[in-house]
């Protein structure tokens, strides 16, 4: 039903398929001696007293849970588009919600569900940017007491920081779940399959709360009660037929998000993207084998940062600086990483001779 909103990927090799075992220490009670008595504690507390405290600090957590719930779950919405469902967050006091562009795929007119679910809204597109996987939509009629979400710096995001994971999994409106950041800065390719936009995105932060379809678009948010990403992707496992990997998710960053819907609310469009391009149209090409061996130049754009570094139709690009590249997917991955301006080596071969050409990249 509401399956295709939450984009699966396979997680590309350059990105790395990393392992993350997290160490749980137990503590011995010491009862395994046989004395009836109580000891004390290294600290001098009592083990009543190292009971309670330790109930305390589970109270502490929960309360902060409960706390962060209350403040930002009114903050992310419910979107139908077309027969499809995912979420979205109040981006300000105006009426724009934040959201994926894969949620709004191609549609122009969106039904709304606030978390109280006292009302349907109706929103409109504002502009769609497949290139980051980010869209802003504009309620058509702002209600009484809907208030904006706060967004962190998410340069300050950090692995083992809690996290909650809010919105709309499977239809379940105003549902949350728990993890911790997992990894900062991976570049994660989405695919174009079930709707995805086939962007490749870089700096996204990693985590273990569980991300469903109907999560995409949704809030993931630290116990300061603020916005560190927006859930968009889940991993798949290719060794379990391509079904979900638990506890991989991943979000794209707060800073993304409010550079990208700022311009979108400006201007109406996006005006400068952030992200490195080389300037040119390409495709894979395979060596005799029918392995993926490289990029081939199609054509350059005039003035582009390709052609100004000389490179030319023909040319095949099979390292982006220490990155080999073999496919196109590889070079975006590794584009994604950069930023305009950027002297990059580029090694490519022309003629059956391998040259490198220092490029400054433009922007997407």
């Amino acid at each position: 039903m509401y399956g295709s909103r939450t984009r699966r990927l396979l997680l590309p090799l350059s990105a790395g398929v990393c392992a993350i075992a997290l160490v749980g220490g137990c503590s011995d009670s010491g009862s395994g001696s046989g004395s009836g008595s109580s000891s004390p504690s290294p600290s001098g507390s009592s083990s009543s007293d190292a009971s309670s405290s330790s109930s305390g600090s589970g109270n502490d957590l929960q309360s902060d849970y409960q706390t962060t719930i209350k403040n930002v779950l009114p903050s992310v919405v419910q979107i139908v588009a077309d027969s499809d469902l995912g979420s979205g967050i109040v981006y300000d006091d105006k009426g724009h919600i934040v959201t994926n562009a894969h949620v709004v795929g191609s549609s122009k007119t969106f039904q709304v569900t606030t978390a109280t679910g006292s009302e349907q809204l109706t929103a409109s597109l504002v502009y769609s940017y497949p290139d980051q996987d980010l869209a802003v939509i504009k309620l058509d009629k702002i209600p009484a007491g809907m208030q904006a979400a706060k967004f962190a710096d998410s340069a300050k995001v950090d692995m083992g920081q809690i996290v909650l994971a809010m919105g709309s999994p499977l239809g379940l409106s105003s549902s949350v779940t728990q993890g911790i950041v997992s990894a900062t800065g991976r570049t994660v390719s989405e695919g174009r399959s079930g709707g995805g936009t086939g962007a490749t995105i870089g700096n996204m932060v990693q985590t273990s709360a569980a991300i469903n379809p109907g999560n995409s678009g949704g809030a993931l948010v630290n116990l300061d009660n603020q916005v560190i990403g927006i859930p968009t992707l889940a991993a798949t496992d290719p060794d379990l037929g391509g079904s979900a990997a638990p506890g991989i998710g991943f979000a794209i960053p707060s800073s993304t998000v409010t550079t990208i819907a700022d311009q979108i609310i400006k201007s109406g469009k996006v005006t400068d993207s952030g992200r490195a391009a080389l300037g040119i149209t390409a495709r894979t090409v395979v060596d005799d084998d029918f392995q993926p061996a490289g990029v081939a130049v199609v054509s350059t754009t005039d003035g582009g940062a390709a052609a100004k570094a000389g490179l030319k139709a023909g040319d095949i690009i099979t390292k982006l600086g220490d990155t080999g590249i073999t496919t196109m997917n590889s070079l975006s991955e590794a584009l994604a990483s950069d930023a305009p301006g950027q002297k990059v080596q580029v090694t490519y071969e022309r003629d059956g001779s391998s040259k490198t050409v220092e490029v400054t990249l433009g922007e997407m």
